[in-house]
């Protein structure tokens, strides 16, 4: 069984105006690349389990943290933060190591960029597979407007784009607390409470369910928050209606080959219309919560592997 502990050393790479930290293993594979981009608040660390599988199973695995992420640039400007940017540093990656095109695997907001990545560079993306987060549909109206009306000035989403600055101090105050409260699994049912959700976790004093990693796999995401704060990550948020603008010209199918792997116990909503938008859609549901990869990391690898197997990547 690959060691998970065994997580390649990072190297900074130039890309699109900035740098990222890049952790890469099985060069030996060259040829058959598969990027993995992960979600918020997260780390290219929460792709532990997967990495040595991927290289096992003959893949050369390119695992960036994304910019506001890690030892990864943090620009000063939101507008540094929508799909644009996000996406191109993905297709600079592709040209740093080489490639044409791979294949993407995303997580939560990882999954968001890969969507977008597939709308705006379809010829850099031969296949996705996305975790948690479905594609999302471009309605009438931008997407903080509509959440805002129907979730509420709370709802996270909409404080981060509303309130700037205001948890990001809570979250920046409280890292290690906020992180031990967020990555939880079989949490019981409970009322929601009122105020922004995030900034309740950040100051609970004690944390519902099962923890989702050990304390030293816990410590690799505080220590790398404590150092960056939460500001770039959440900036990804506060980019919401103009990624919406950004993708108002595109054709909104995707063409290629998709797995979408649910957690049946996540909070985030399925796609009714899934197969609609991604007509090449395969579907698979674990039980568990939102954190997929490091909750079931063998089943988790077990839906990749096979798909990626029925691809011929």
């Amino acid at each position: 069984m690959p060691d998970p502990s065994d997580f390649p050393e990072s190297t900074l790479v130039p890309v699109n105006g900035v740098e990222l930290e890049v952790f890469e293993a099985g060069r030996h594979n060259a040829g058959r690349p598969v990027v993995l981009c992960h979600g918020w608040p997260e780390h290219a660390y929460s792709w532990r389990h997967q990495v040595p599988a991927l290289v096992e199973a003959g893949y050369h695995v390119i695992v960036p943290n994304q910019r506001g992420y890690g030892g990864s640039s943090r620009p000063a400007e939101v507008t540094a933060y929508d799909v644009e940017h996000l996406s191109g540093d993905l297709v600079a990656l592709l040209d740093h190591y080489g490639y044409d095109d791979a294949t993407f695997i995303g997580h939560d907001w990882g999954a968001f960029v890969v969507w977008g990545l597939t709308l705006l560079h379809p010829h850099r993306v031969n296949g996705v597979i996305n975790l948690s987060l479905p594609y999302q549909e471009r309605g009438e109206r931008p997407w903080i407007e509509v959440m805002e009306e129907v979730m509420g000035g709370d709802f996270y989403f909409v404080h981060f784009n509303r309130q700037p600055g205001v948890a990001d101090a809570v979250l920046d105050a409280n890292t290690s607390r906020f992180l031990r409260n967020l990555y939880r699994k079989n949490e019981p049912p409970r009322e929601p409470q009122p105020g922004m959700a995030m900034a309740n976790l950040a100051r609970a004093q004690t944390p519902l369910g099962e923890p989702v990693m050990s304390d030293s796999e816990l410590a690799v995401f505080v220590s790398a928050f404590e150092s960056t704060g939460f500001t770039g990550s959440i900036n990804w948020y506060r980019n919401l209606d103009r990624n919406w603008r950004l993708l108002a010209d595109v054709d909104p199918i995707i063409q290629q080959p998709v797995l979408m792997i649910y957690g049946d116990r996540d909070l985030v909503a399925r796609s009714e219309r899934l197969a609609e938008f991604v007509p090449q859609v395969e579907v698979v549901t674990l039980d568990c919560g939102h954190w997929i990869q490091q909750e079931l990391p063998d089943e988790t690898n077990r839906a990749i592997l096979t798909w990626l197997e029925q691809q011929g990547a």
